[in-house]
């Protein structure tokens, strides 16, 4: 669906515009949340996010035949994440999140918030991730339908929401990382497209989804895995056959 006003990257401008006021909600109406609160708002969002990756993963990987529950694409996830991770600390994704959020601190006023930076990485993870940021900036430039990333901004509203209430605010400027990455996909979506099988898109939305477990683990019990360094596992999925 088209909207009356089109243009080519519309919805990634209204996925940044949603997420920036989901955290201004809280800036602006937080006042009354707790520490104590800011926990349980914390762990609410961890568990919401491992179940959403778990559930999401499964549903790649477990199918029904003849009545019978068969798990399949043991492989993908071996051969996607292991050489993905190797090239992903290699490169040392992760630390060059930590210097953009870093920047971002810096130059916001933030210099004094000690949690800024680890809240940018888990909320630009998060929002990131995911076959719906790929194939909603395919459809935007291709299509002319931005549908998908409308949907996504409503979720990512919600989400930056609560983790700008448990996280900091911080999570607000995971804005600058979906403008940057949708935007990156919107222009470059004729050179992309082709890859994009049912296949790929199959397989990029089953790694996706361990990535996103992977997040809620960590905001769960702390930093434990670079979740950056995995993302090299994606486009490893997408040419997995």
């Amino acid at each position: 669906m088209q909207p009356d006003f089109y243009f080519p990257g519309i919805g990634t401008a209204v996925n940044v515009v949603s997420i920036f006021f989901g955290g201004l909600i809280v800036l602006f109406g937080g006042n009354f949340l707790t520490e104590r609160i800011k926990q349980t708002l914390q762990m609410s969002c961890a568990v919401a996010v491992i179940f959403l990756g778990a559930g999401g993963t499964f549903e790649k990987m477990l199918a029904v035949q003849e009545n019978t529950i068969v798990f399949g694409g043991s492989m993908l996830l071996i051969v996607s994440l292991i050489p993905g991770g190797l090239l992903g600390e290699i490169i040392d994704i992760d630390e060059k999140f930590i210097r953009l959020g870093d920047f971002l601190k810096k130059h916001s006023g933030n210099a004094g918030d000690s949690k800024f930076t680890d809240a940018f990485v888990t909320a630009s993870l998060t929002v990131c991730i995911g076959a719906m940021a790929i194939i909603g900036a395919i459809n935007d430039r291709l299509l002319q339908d931005p549908t998908v990333l409308f949907v996504k901004s409503a979720l990512d509203m919600i989400i930056i929401l609560v983790m700008t209430s448990s996280l900091g605010k911080g999570s607000i400027f995971s804005c600058v990382s979906v403008g940057i990455f949708q935007g990156a996909i919107t222009l470059f979506a004729g050179f992309i497209e082709p890859f994009m099988t049912t296949a790929a898109l199959n397989n990029l939305s089953c790694v996706g989804n361990v990535l996103i477990f992977c997040i809620g683990i960590n905001l769960m019990f702390g930093n434990k895995i670079r979740v950056a360094n995995l993302l090299p596992s994606l486009i490893i999925a997408c040419i997995y056959e």
